[in-house]
């Protein structure tokens, strides 16, 4: 996985949700792209944990 680029995609959000991740991510000390990345990773961690629980 290491030796693969990755996916590049455009992303819109409103100014005020820019500013939140932009506090966030400054109180983390990472870069907002950083901060949306750990954002979504874990939020696709969680649903993977969710659906294992549901199918049990």
């Amino acid at each position: 996985m290491a030796d693969e680029q990755k996916k590049q995609i455009p992303l819109r959000l409103s100014p005020k949700l820019y500013s939140a991740i932009a506090a966030w991510a400054e109180d983390e000390f990472r870069s907002v792209n950083g901060q949306i990345e750990f954002l979504l990773t874990e939020c696709v961690k969680r649903r993977k944990r969710n659906n294992t629980d549901d199918e049990a």
